[in-house]
């Protein structure tokens, strides 16, 4: 695991996306072709504004996404699918994008796309519960399913109304199609970007636990190329000597700072 703190969101992201092009563009020079899984949200939008930017052949890249609410059309301001096409498959070339579509219905068409050939890059976001696509507490580490039909519970929807996607918890979906945590840690490398200082309860409980399905994220530790990308806010709840006691995997924790004309 290796640990990057930078002094804010956007320094995060760039950072983030300049990691993830390099994976991408690297697999594209092995196979010829890459594929990725996006996830979404507010703790997201840096990362792709600045991945968008990024010197990729889109035209060799095929994009699947981890998660959509059950039954909300794609015209709702919450949809992942509007969020994506709005913020990445509008503006770079991709050879193609894969939605959840948000029907149980959709999942086994989408888990054939998904298992026709590895996935070598995994944005994963941590939720401010914990939760990694919208796996929440406690998350079914076993099931072999690419994804599946879960239940949110009150904190991930809460974190919808705070983000100013819903109004209300009250209009916030009651399920979701997710990825499975075991798909997820099926992808080669992993990169979670997680900002802001609501979720320094989450970072602070992901990296000061050990592996538990109470908190799911504690599962990317599990995985031998993953990549934490944190901000000032987010990381204030850990120092590296801290990270290190309780993680043998953590390799490196680097702080970068905003450079003057950057």
């Amino acid at each position: 695991m290796k640990v990057t703190v930078a002094d804010s969101p956007k320094l995060l992201g760039r950072l983030a996306a300049k990691e993830a092009a390099d994976i991408i563009s690297a697999a594209i020079r092995e196979k010829g072709s890459a594929r990725i899984v996006l996830s979404t949200g507010a703790s997201q939008f840096d990362t792709l504004a600045a991945l968008v930017e990024e010197k990729v052949d889109w035209t060799k890249v095929e994009m699947f996404h981890l998660d959509e609410y059950v039954n909300l059309p794609e015209t709702h301001p919450a949809s992942f699918r509007k969020y994506l096409k709005e913020r990445f498959t509008s503006r770079v070339p991709l050879k193609a994008a894969h939605f959840v579509d948000g029907t149980p219905e959709g999942i086994a068409a989408l888990t054939d796309e998904l298992r026709r050939a590895p996935i070598d890059l995994g944005l994963i976001g941590i939720g401010e519960n914990g939760h990694i696509a919208f796996n929440d507490p406690p998350a079914d580490f076993d099931t072999d399913a690419a994804y599946i039909v879960v239940s949110l519970d009150e904190r991930c929807r809460r974190q919808q109304v705070g983000e100013g996607w819903f109004a209300s918890v009250s209009e916030v979906p009651a399920q979701a199609v997710s990825m499975t945590v075991r798909e997820i840690m099926k992808c080669e490398r992993i990169i979670s970007c997680v900002p802001y200082a609501v979720k320094a309860d989450a970072v602070e409980k992901t990296l000061m636990n050990p592996l538990t399905n109470k908190i799911p994220a504690t599962m990317l530790k599990e995985h031998e190329r993953f990549s934490l990308y944190l901000d000032k806010d987010s990381a204030a709840k850990v120092t590296v000597d801290g990270a290190a006691k309780f993680n043998e995997c953590l390799e490196s924790w680097e702080i970068y700072e905003e450079k003057e004309n950057s």
